[in-house]
């Protein structure tokens, strides 16, 4: 009898898990520091039913993972965020959208495509978002994980919302954008400290590009018009509606704060793609980017018919955009794989001197063995290995209460122990990266491999709506 392939993103730790649980007094092997206080939360796809046609990994429906932590104790809790599309496929007992892999189901009642919620999270103003930039936000109650609704700011929200929308830690404000199959093609907003939406503006580009990251400095904003293009031209001749056209050169534009396509400038480089930046801020008449680069990718294509040996190795690159003389210089900063790069988001838009990126293992998965710490200054890093047959996630950084050092505090993340089929949450001394962990604490049941996450510190707590 022929076997049926399992798809790699439905199997081992990529597998759903099936219930919602709440668990306290969680075991942890070594202490939690007394000062770390909050609630770690991740989001990740985790689909309800089985998939209609192929499958992605983009596809599964929202989760979230929440461990929080008091007084060196800890709890755990996992819900979905409640989308529209995840309560119609709830009541009808079974999947209704098909994913990326399909052709987009025009004819379904429902719409084409699904607000999944499952890529990210954000806390802005009193309130913890989870998101996915194919539509709005959803507002989740904190610590319960409980999905309020769609946040659409009152009604002002007439874009997309991307999934990695900046806070400036000085100013309070938070940029975001939304980018559309139909024009305009890129929208660009401002939302007050106090979470009032102030602005939205069009910014033009050519064609529509799937734009998954950007970046924000002091006084700008950067903007990666990357050739990874959406076409329903190609698409009804066969063609696929997403592909990476290596013939067209990266764009970056680069608009004040407060500007608007009027005073963007625009700057041309190689061909690549970057889904995450790690920074960006400002030196001089130059805007500094660093970000993971991928030379091309077809991640989200089908079938791989690509020539490019280096296609989906993401490895960390800067740019340097001359303002005065409008040149660009490009540089690799190291030759390992890595992605999923964050900051302390005290310094975002700043100039940091470190950098936290996950360290890809030598696996056609997309499976994480380390963390590594880069020092941009020395150009230098150190690497955090999470042992043998043991694959982490996006490690996120927890600042010390009070510290006044860019690197002291925690980077938190979950790590899946393929030997003892055992989830754990992490806990490592960003000042001492390559020891052991300071805390393991153990999850009572499998947390799958997922997207990103985001530390809520216990003052931020007390104030969620």
């Amino acid at each position: 009898m022929p076997t049926t392939a399992v798809d790699p993103y439905l199997d081992g730790n990529f597998a759903p898990v099936r219930k919602e649980i709440t668990t306290d007094n969680l075991q942890v092997v070594g202490q939690l520091p007394p000062d770390l206080a909050g609630m770690f939360v991740r989001n990740g796809p985790n689909p309800q039913w089985p998939p209609i046609g192929k499958y992605h990994w983009f596809d599964g429906d929202g989760m979230l993972h929440g461990v929080q932590i008091s007084d060196g104790k800890a709890s755990y809790r996992n819900r979905y965020v409640q989308t529209r599309g995840w309560k119609i496929e709830h009541e009808a007992g079974k999947a209704i959208w098909s994913g990326f892999l399909e052709a987009p189901q025009m004819d379904n009642p429902h719409g084409a495509y699904k607000n999944t919620g499952n890529t990210a999270l954000i806390w802005h103003a009193g309130q913890i978002l989870a998101l996915n930039e194919g539509g709005v936000p959803h507002a989740i109650k904190l610590p319960e994980l409980g999905t309020i609704g769609e946040y659409t700011y009152n009604g002002k929200l007439v874009s997309a919302f991307t999934a990695h929308p900046k806070v400036d830690p000085v100013t309070g404000e938070m940029m975001f954008f939304g980018y559309s199959f139909m024009p305009p093609y890129l929208q660009y907003s401002i939302v007050s400290a106090a979470g009032e939406l102030l602005q939205t503006v069009p910014i033009d580009i050519p064609q529509p590009v799937m734009m998954h990251d950007f970046a924000i400095t002091e006084n700008y904003t950067i903007f990666m018009d990357l050739p990874l293009t959406l076409s329903a031209e190609r698409a009804h001749r066969g063609e696929p509606l997403l592909m990476f056209e290596s013939d067209r050169p990266s764009r970056f534009g680069i608009v004040p704060r407060l500007g608007n396509n009027n005073n963007i400038r625009w700057f041309e480089s190689s061909p690549c793609y970057v889904f995450h930046t790690l920074n960006a801020y400002e030196a001089g008449d130059e805007v500094v980017l660093i970000a993971s680069r991928m030379s091309s990718t077809s991640v989200l294509v089908s079938e791989d018919n690509q020539l490019d040996p280096d296609a989906n190795i993401p490895r960390l690159h800067q740019w340097r955009f001359n303002l005065k003389t409008g040149t660009v210089r490009e540089q690799q900063l190291d030759d390992v794989a890595a992605e999923f790069p964050r900051v302390n988001e005290n310094f975002l838009g700043q100039k940091t001197r470190y950098g936290y990126v996950g360290k890809l293992a030598n696996n056609p998965l997309p499976l994480f063995d380390g963390v590594i710490k880069y020092d941009l200054s020395s150009g230098t890093s150190q690497t955090h290995q999470f042992g043998e047959g043991r694959y982490g996630g996006e490690a996120v950084f927890a600042p010390r209460p009070g510290a006044t050092n860019e690197d002291d505090g925690w980077l938190i993340t979950f790590v899946y122990d393929e030997g003892s089929g055992t989830s754990e949450l992490v806990v490592v001394n960003a000042q001492d990266i390559t020891s052991e962990p300071v805390a393991r604490v153990i999850i009572p049941q499998r947390v799958p491999y997922g997207f990103h996450g985001t530390w809520v510190s216990e003052e931020q707590l007390t104030i969620n709506y």
